[in-house]
């Protein structure tokens, strides 16, 4: 496996410009020859479609909802990052390049990371354009707030649904491009599989979720946009939906998966309270502007939040880290979290949770004013928990919710595989071993309607068009191989049902290789998931037929391919020896308990090569320069 990042030369600040001048083009006839196949319709996908069909490509787009306004990216609440400056307050986009790079822990490859940052500013005026309907203030102008690992206000948003809106925005575009017919939609359909001929991707095979009948799509390439892969866990803030099929099996084609340990745990979602949850609830981390996260200064104090004093109550985050308070980054946050609960100073029957609380923010600015910015997550915090969270504080602890690994991308977004490119939180690039809050839908339009559509012309004029059909053997075979897995499926007729197995992987996963790693967590968990795994395909139920609508056998097949990637989940988090990010192992740590860096050993992106088995796994290093943005000790304080 070959890793050429083809990172263009110049300063950092040139390079983008730089590609897109070396990119060859497409004149605007030969594009209508090419067919471009997108997998996943969420911001990522759904603004790829969008903008490669008004460009005169010939589109098919993919989703297994029931409509592209389902997708996942509706889930973000809070924000959008973009270096617009409009508060004065010292923003641009260099300290948007640095906070983004500081906050992965100096693990992502800087040239992807400026360019994001650049791009910014252009996704705010897209979506106003659009009619997104972000927040204003008094005067009318954009509103911004702040969010964790940032001393500027730059992220902008609509109430606590921004991504919602995004993505109507986005749709709006795509749906414009179903009606001109340069797009063909298919919901309610899955991918199983993609075709590789000659060694390049030139279609997929996927499974119609309403018929169950198996059916084979050709294209010049194909555009994986099918979000991460945090349900390993099972317990998640993802839809119960979000899966790693797309990209697991794009894996076992040839396409290098990067860093898979680099997984997010979002510290301000409700805690869990039982066994007989399926998902986790998160509170947008834009709460975090106004409310105080605190815990009893005593352990095992199990009076109510009105009865502790002033002066008996911890805030630990505005302790710990001064400068940045309770807007310091999600894994600081969420560690800070874990320890104030292991230290027996945790709240609720569980002791698995701390305040979130709002009594000084509504004191200083009303209720009313509250409620205009946070009413909506306010009102969804009630009807779960039913509790007022305008006269109590919030519970909240840290979950699992964003995936910094995945596929890895060139500075092209193309995969190991030519022809396979791969956006959003699908690929690696950007977030390094930690996401900053308010990225995610900045990376998802980012690269969906300003880099593919320069970057895959690149590609496509070097390709014939039309030049492998459905018809191809390799198309045959692929097929075969999906309907044999389904069948497979189908026979097993154990006793044990998907979702026994699917918590029994979570549990795994959470314990061996959650918040906290060690070298012997690990090591049981890579003797306990392949054990688990052989009692899947021995044991497991999975109801219903093969030719017809079926969520057992749906759940079944993502499941197979979790059980897979949690093993190679944890090998990668065995072999990296260090602390970084999201990704913390006990064993390197520093004296008050933060991250502890290996950057002469561990300075690089580790990308995993398919050999026939997990265990066969081979591990390759792309190094990561940092030329722009010293390596540095990474301080909150």
């Amino acid at each position: 496996m070959k890793l050429d990042a083809k990172i263009p030369a110049g300063p950092v600040q040139e390079k983008w410009s730089n590609r897109k001048f070396e990119l060859k083009l497409v004149n605007p006839a030969n594009k209508r020859k090419y067919k471009v196949l997108v997998v996943g319709s969420g911001l990522a996908g759904a603004s790829a479609a969008a903008s490669l069909a008004e460009l005169g490509y010939q589109v098919e787009c993919f989703c297994f909802q029931d409509s592209p306004r389902r997708a996942h990216s509706i889930a973000a609440q809070g924000g959008i990052n973009a270096a617009k400056n409009y508060r004065n307050d010292g923003d641009s986009i260099y300290r948007l390049f640095y906070d983004t790079v500081k906050g992965g822990d100096f693990r992502a490859r800087e040239a992807n990371v400026y360019r994001l940052a650049e791009l910014s500013v252009n996704i705010i005026d897209q979506a106003v354009a659009q009619g997104v309907p972000f927040a204003r203030d008094y005067g009318g102008m954009l509103d911004n707030r702040s969010f964790g690992g940032a001393q500027v206000s730059r992220t902008f948003y609509a109430r606590g649904q921004t991504g919602q809106q995004l993505l109507l925005g986005a749709y709006t575009a795509l749906a414009r491009q179903i009606g001109l017919g340069t797009v063909k939609m298919f919901s309610r359909t899955e991918m199983l599989d993609v075709v590789i001929v000659d060694g390049h991707a030139k279609g997929i095979v996927v499974r119609d979720l309403v018929t169950g009948e198996a059916r084979s799509h050709a294209g010049d390439a194909v555009v994986l946009a099918t979000g991460g892969y945090g349900n390993v866990f099972y317990l998640s803030t993802n839809a119960k939906g979000c899966n790693v099929t797309a990209t697991w099996r794009a894996h076992k084609r040839g396409a290098g998966f990067a860093n898979p340990c680099y997984t997010q745990i979002h510290p301000t979602c409700i805690p869990v309270s039982g066994d007989h949850q399926s998902k986790l609830t998160l509170m947008s981390e834009s709460l975090r502007n106004d409310g105080r996260v605190w815990v009893s200064k005593k352990q095992g104090d199990k009076r109510r939040p009105g009865e502790i004093p002033e002066d008996e109550r911890d805030y630990y985050l505005e302790r710990k880290y001064p400068s940045y308070g309770n807007l310091a980054p999600r894994d600081i946050s969420s560690r800070a979290a874990k320890q104030v609960c292991d230290d027996g100073r945790g709240i609720g029957d569980t002791g698995l949770g701390v305040y979130l609380d709002f009594r000084d923010a509504i004191a200083r600015l009303g209720k009313d004013a509250i409620a205009a910015r946070y009413g909506n997550l306010f009102h969804m915090y009630a009807k779960i928990t039913a509790e007022d969270p305008y006269s109590q504080p919030m519970r909240i602890f840290p979950a699992v919710h964003y995936t910094m690994g995945g596929l890895w991308v060139d500075y092209d977004l193309m995969s190991t595989v030519p022809g396979l490119f791969v956006l959003g939180e699908a690929n690696f690039s950007d977030h390094g071993a930690n996401r900053l809050g308010a990225s995610a839908l900045m990376q998802g339009l980012a690269d969906g309607y300003f880099v593919i559509p320069y970057t895959i012309g690149g590609y496509l004029a070097g390709q014939k068009a039309g030049s492998v059909k459905a018809d191809h053997p390799e198309f045959q075979r692929v097929a075969g191989g999906v309907v044999e897995m389904t069948k497979r499926l189908l026979s097993i007729q154990g006793k044990r049902t998907v979702d026994d197995f699917h918590k029994a992987l979570g549990k795994i996963m959470w314990q061996k290789c959650g918040m906290a790693r060690n070298e012997q967590g690990l090591k049981e968990a890579l003797r306990e998931i392949p054990a688990l795994r052989e009692e899947f395909w021995r044991d497991v139920r999975v109801l219903g037929g093969e030719l017809s609508t079926n969520q057992s056998l749906e759940k079944a097949g993502r499941l197979a391919d979790f059980l897979e990637f949690g093993e190679l989940l944890c090998r990668d988090a065995l072999e990296r020896r260090e602390s970084c990010g999201g990704h913390f192992r006990e064993e390197w740590q520093t004296a008050d308990g933060e991250a502890l860096r290996d950057d002469e050993k561990f300075c690089h992106a580790a990308v995993w090569e398919y050999k026939g088995d997990v265990k066969n796994a081979v591990r390759h290093q792309e190094a990561l320069a940092f030329e722009n943005v010293h390596l540095a000790v990474r301080s909150y304080k």
